[in-house]
């Protein structure tokens, strides 16, 4: 997958508001963490329920799981198409659902990020079936990743910049098909048909795409995976980095 193969794809997007494959997948710097002198306690679930099985959508456009009123916030802008998201979901995601949603200090809001053209098909099906599917889906979605640059690498520039010639309305779907993305969500639940009135949405996609302009004004996001606390924007980092700020917010 080339630069320029990325580029003729983002030109012939053009209904989308947003400067695609201007961003990047990587690490940039950090800043101060909110810290709390003395630990939370944990915060019991309403009877019956566990935090980890709560999700929601929430105004912003992400998918929020945990605690609605967790007093530690942890929001991650991720790109489905970014190797550096794939390897954060992939060293911390478990740990994070377990040890810090669970207990009901830390809620844990996935926002998609728009890093290229093809985070625009894999986001409007990970969010096409139910909102407590989203986050899961997505995480699974980080563990296949590299079968869809597989595939899209096989495809070679030719198909690409065949696919970036294609009528606007058709190009998202064709991207799905030509990536696996289609085949990998049927197989999980989205069929192809409810798949592609999914990938027909454009007001979606435009939603997707101002949400990815926001974060780059609001938050100052340039990169993925970069995560917020309370407001705060932390920068991009792994898990390594992510986990002592979670602890000095309270966590701990």
């Amino acid at each position: 997958m080339t630069r320029t193969s990325i580029r003729h794809l983002a030109i012939g997007m053009v209904a989308l508001p947003l400067a695609l494959g201007l961003a990047a997948c990587g690490k940039k710097a950090e800043e101060g963490a909110p810290k709390s002198s003395e630990p939370i306690a944990k915060i019991a679930p309403p009877a019956g329920k566990a935090w980890a099985d709560m999700v929601e959508k929430t105004p912003e456009g992400g998918y929020r799981m945990g605690n609605p009123q967790a007093p530690i916030k942890l929001v991650e802008y991720g790109a489905l198409s970014c190797s550096h998201c794939a390897e954060f979901a992939k060293e911390s995601f478990e740990k994070l659902r377990d040890d810090y949603v669970a207990s009901g200090r830390v809620s844990y809001e996935l926002r998609f990020f728009m890093l290229n053209p093809y985070d625009i098909p894999a986001s409007l099906l990970a969010t096409c079936g139910s909102t407590e599917a989203v986050i899961p889906l997505s995480e699974q979605f980080w563990a296949w990743q590299p079968n869809m640059f597989q595939n899209v690498q096989a495809a070679g520039d030719a198909k690409l910049k065949e696919l970036g010639d294609m009528p606007k309305e058709q190009q998202i779907g064709a991207i799905a098909d030509l990536a696996g993305m289609t085949e990998f969500f049927s197989s999980r639940g989205i069929s192809r048909d409810q798949g592609q009135a999914c990938l027909a949405d454009t007001a979606k996609a435009k939603a997707l795409a101002d949400q990815t302009e926001k974060a780059s004004t609001e938050f100052n996001v340039t990169g993925t995976p970069t995560f917020i606390i309370n407001g705060s924007t932390q920068g991009s980092m792994g898990w390594k980095e992510l986990e002592p700020k979670l602890q000095e917010a309270g966590a701990r």
